[in-house]
């Protein structure tokens, strides 16, 4: 009992400061080099599998906000996940028209915190299998155990595994998924 009280008490200053609880992810996304001293963007702009997510951060001039203090947990998914989409909806909100709608999207990704899978996990595992996280852009993902792993779900119901987790940033962490969520 006292020790899974000092693990959540722990877990609770993790997320209140912004440190990271396991500082042991991944060291390469997309065949890049990602360092836990860099930011965010400065991660994702080397990932071979995030050159539709940083492009999407560009148009919708959301660099700055992921450049910031943080601490932001970011569900970042992959090219062909953004490639699955119906023919043309990237285009379309790529289009400067558009840039709300695309802020929109990709905000509905970020959650304020620094939510590693331990994190995670136990959030799931407290809340019988499912627990919700409002996200910046103000609705909620939930995220819940597929098996071994940890999957998301957005507000209508389709789900992201989520396939690299843990990769530290200085302002967060960043989870990689195989779709792309919609508030």
């Amino acid at each position: 009992m006292k020790l899974k009280l000092l693990t959540a008490s722990l877990c609770a200053a993790a997320l209140y400061t912004g440190v990271a609880v396991a500082a042991h992810g991944p060291t390469t996304v997309g065949g890049a080099s990602m360092l836990p001293e860099r930011n965010i963007i400065e991660n994702a702009v080397n990932s071979g599998d995030h050159e539709t997510l940083v492009a999407a951060v560009q148009a919708a001039e959301l660099v700055d906000v992921l450049q910031g203090e943080g601490p932001f947990t970011v569900f970042a998914p992959i090219d062909s996940a953004f490639a699955a989409l119906p023919d043309g909806t990237v285009d379309t909100l790529l289009q400067p028209e558009n840039q709300e709608q695309l802020q929109t999207v990709l905000t509905y990704h970020v959650v304020p915190g620094n939510l590693t899978r331990e994190v995670l996990l136990e959030q799931v595992m407290e809340n019988d299998g499912t627990v919700a996280f409002k996200t910046v852009q103000g609705e909620y993902l939930s995220v819940m155990r597929n098996g071994n792993n940890l999957m998301v779900m957005d507000a209508q119901g389709n789900s992201a595994n989520i396939t690299v987790v843990d990769v530290a940033q200085a302002n967060g962490v960043i989870h990689v998924i195989d779709s792309v969520l919609m508030p």
